[in-house]
């Protein structure tokens, strides 16, 4: 009988979930305990696609061989199901987000049941669900308490023409200025937002990256995200404003002689106040121009240099020169003060600045040719007065003194990190649970009311509220309320980001039906923190450092026993499609992993993923490599069953021997490899031992047992049925994990290279334990180094055991 993959892993699926095999053993089983997942899916209605299996099938395999090496594992699985296209979906179809919602997980759901991962289901959850956002708000209203929630003034991308009213519109729905749907003008403008204070934890985010198993690359971009700098606040009196004055942040305060030109950003509450009258129409031009452009064309993308001159001059507090202060979409009111002196000589931005109106440059540090452009490296202090000479870290020093000692400004730690923006002017979220009352004042939903229910909202309500607010503003059931005294109250109407269900449902899943705390202090004790965390490296920098701030805040209230939540993390490689290109629908070159189920079976994907390369790395599809795995699964098949309907009658309990040493050479690399997630190494190894038994006249039962066993954790429907095939009543699952005689390793003959005047002529085996002497007349001897010496004489022989054999003749 041949592979019948479709029968086979419809069986085992059953199998698997009709007796729960891989529910969690409970905290008290006296185990070790080994805490694996993956960073959840956002379950859209495409389903899945063939770049999640290959991070499910990875931590899949750890799950497996770790169940078999004696831990307990928890491996869950849940969605991360808020999120803007449902929202746009909804608007455009009229259907209610969570009734398309639920449908889209169902279809995920049975689509990952496909490929036989092991989870946990039991452990399932979603953070649209009522009984999980209620501890995402419970999380926010400690925040609140804590001080760490607060509301300020933001600005954010007002689309007013919007249909149906005005909406707000995230930095990645504007292109060109102009909303992604429908091309309506987008404005920046101020609103009120919920804003999160996780910069009073940018030191400990930093300082404990350094205690992670987390590849480097990714704690560098956090560092760079948190931005840390050590420099100097200056302060620049305005003129003819001698009452004003302006703070600069600074990393360079030994540069401040080559001062030319300061820059506020066009958002700068001093702005309006030091621009003269002859300017007022110039300004007020320039920061209507500007409205609409995002942070990032204002930074990143901002190639052509604009500006305008405010009128005003700033007085340089270190030589008394004043300075003219433009504004310039280039400077950003949220990073640092708004404000920056430009020293053109020594900056690439504002040297372009400079050149463009026609602003004086000066150099302060020797080096470079100014005229052609700016002077970014090191080198001595000139003209600047008592700093003159002075290497860079020295000048910084006795510039900060100076400032210091004339009360002129200070020393200053920066960070590039701001505070989390956490409201959305969304329907499908998380809602806020805070009312606002008509006295002014604001108080959070009880947390015994907990938690506040997102309200049903029909095709009409979830239209622009056209007021900048959420639909929640629609809703006028849900949104009014009034206090037991009385007072007239409002809910707030900005739900949460689609990050916050993402940045602590690693702990949900440790206890995820505890409907008294967030989870029992005593398993959180058990499972934390997580020993492997996998995901796409595009989440290296928000999700990871969102996790980490209320995960330590959490840690902070006693709530969880580490001051991390992964411990190790894996970045798994794209996979592209076969023109070595990002697979998108658009270039046609999408796999469906249904389609690759169905022809190929299950098993036959998890293996080529895993096969194909490191984890780490990028590689192309290759539909013709997945058929070669699946020809080797039918091997597999083969050498067990003799393509009949019971077993090979070559599997025997006697061990003549032949396969001892390519067994034992498999259990110790694939145990290795399993363990350093080096998976295509492993597949590799157990392709040679395949390989062997077909020349093989007996085949040990207990080796064959063995190489079900490691070939388990990367094709379990398979290895599930040879086993049961082999004579075994219970799972695969939980047997113990083989071991290998280290004695069997040992090579007893070796290989060795025969040089003859510098060139390869010929290669002897030999004993490992053959002596000098011996190796020698064994080279002298042999027939391929006789053709080359022969009629000549040898001036020199050099036989070292073991290496190389190297002869010399004239």
């Amino acid at each position: 009988m041949s592979y019948d993959h479709k029968g086979i892993e419809r069986k085992w699926q059953h199998y698997w979930d009709e007796h729960q095999t891989f529910k969690t053993a409970p905290e008290s089983s006296g185990q070790p305990k080994y805490y694996v997942m993956n960073m959840f899916p956002y379950p859209s209605g495409q389903g899945l696609h063939v770049g999640h299996p290959e991070s499910y099938t990875a931590t899949d395999i750890m799950a497996r061989f770790k169940r078999m090496k004696g831990f307990n594992v928890l491996q869950p699985m849940g969605w991360d199901a808020f999120g803007l296209p449902a929202e746009q979906y909804a608007i455009k179809t009229g259907h209610n987000p969570a009734d398309f919602t639920n449908e889209n997980i169902k279809h995920f759901k049975a689509q990952i049941k496909s490929l036989g991962f092991s989870y946990d289901w039991n452990r399932e959850i979603n953070t649209t669900d009522p009984e999980y956002y209620k501890w995402t708000q419970w999380i926010f209203e400690q925040l609140y308490k804590k001080g760490l929630a607060y509301e300020d003034e933001i600005m954010v991308n007002w689309a007013p023409d919007f249909p149906g009213g005005g909406i707000v519109v995230s930095n990645e729905e504007v292109i060109d200025g102009k909303t992604e749907r429908g091309e309506y003008p987008v404005y920046r403008v101020p609103m009120k937002q919920w804003v999160l204070r996780i910069t009073k934890y940018a030191d400990r985010l930093l300082e404990d990256l350094d205690d992670l198993d987390w590849p480097e690359a990714i704690k560098e971009q956090q560092r760079n995200w948190i931005g840390r700098s050590t420099g100097a606040s200056v302060f620049f009196n305005v003129d003819p404003k001698s009452n004003t004055r302006i703070e600069v942040y600074t990393t360079r305060p030994d540069t401040l002689f080559g001062a030319t030109y300061m820059v506020l950003a066009p958002e700068h509450e001093l702005v309006d106040q030091i621009t003269t009258d002859e300017q007022q129409s110039e300004v007020a031009a320039y920061k209507a121009k500007i409205a609409s452009k995002s942070d990032l064309e204002r930074t990143d993308l901002n190639k052509n240099k604009t500006g305008a001159f405010t009128g005003a001059y700033g007085i340089n507090p270190i030589n008394g020169e004043k300075i003219p202060i433009w504004i310039a979409d280039y400077v950003l009111a949220s990073y640092g003060t708004g404000a920056i002196m430009a020293v053109p000589a020594h900056d690439g931005r504002d040297f372009e600045f400079a050149k463009k109106f026609d602003l004086p440059i000066k150099a302060v540090i020797a080096g470079g040719d100014i005229s052609q452009e700016a002077y970014t490296g090191d080198g001595t202090h000139i003209n600047s007065g008592f700093l003159d000479g002075l290497n860079k870290q020295d000048a910084i020093d006795e510039a900060v003194v100076w400032l210091e000692e004339h009360k002129a400004g200070h020393k200053q730690i920066n960070y590039k990190l701001r505070d989390w923006i956490f409201s959305r002017q969304r329907y499908w979220g998380e809602p806020i649970p805070v009312i606002h009352w008509e006295d002014g004042t604001q108080t959070l939903v009880p947390e015994d009311q907990l938690p506040l229910r997102l309200p049903h909202l029909n095709q009409e309500q979830m239209k622009p509220s056209g007021t900048g607010e959420s639909p929640l503003a629609n809703a006028g059931d849900w949104l009014n309320v009034t206090g037991k005294d009385g007072l007239k109250g409002r809910r707030e109407t900005n739900t949460m980001p689609q990050w916050a269900g993402s940045s602590w449902y690693f702990l949900r899943y440790i206890d995820p039906h505890n409907n008294k705390v967030l989870a029992d202090p005593e398993k959180l004790k058990y499972w934390m923190n997580v020993d492997l965390y996998v995901g796409g490296a595009e989440h290296a920098v928000l999700h990871l450092l969102y996790a980490r701030f209320w995960h330590k805040f959490l840690y902070d209230l006693g709530v969880v026993p580490t001051k991390e939540p992964f411990q190790k993390l894996v970045n798994q490689g794209m996979i592209l499609g076969e023109n070595h290109e990002k697979m998108s629908k658009s270039k046609g070159n999408v796999v469906n992993p249904d389609d690759i189920v169905s022809a190929f079976g299950a098993d036959s994907l998890r293996v080529y993923e895993m096969f194909m390369g490191p984890l780490t790395q990028s590689k192309p599809w290759n539909t013709d490599s997945l058929a070669g795995i699946r020809r080797y699964l039918d091997r597999v098949w083969r050498i067990f069953t003799d393509d009949g309907d019971g077993l090979n009658p070559a599997i025997v309990n006697e061990n003549d021997g032949s396969l001892d040493k390519v067994y034992n050479q498999t259990v110790k690399k694939v145990t290795d490899d399993y363990a350093a997630m080096h998976f295509n190494t492993a597949i590799s190894q157990m392709m040679v031992f395949i390989n062997e038994t077909f020349k093989a006249k007996k085949l040990p039962r207990k080796y064959m047992n063995a190489f079900l066993q490691l070939l388990n954790p990367v094709a379990p429907h398979i290895t599930e049925e040879l086993w049961q095939k082999m004579g075994h009543d219970s799972s695969i699952a939980y047997t113990v994990w083989p071991t290998y005689d280290s004695s069997q390793l040992v090579e007893d003959q070796i290989e060795m290279a025969v040089q003859i005047n510098g060139k390869v002529r010929s290669k002897l085996t030999a004993s490992v334990h053959i002596s000098r002497d011996e190796l020698a007349k064994l080279a002298e001897n042999d027939f391929e180094v006789q053709k080359y010496i022969a009629g000549k004489t040898i001036v020199k022989l050099i036989a070292i055991p073991g290496k190389i054999i190297n002869i010399v003749v004239k």
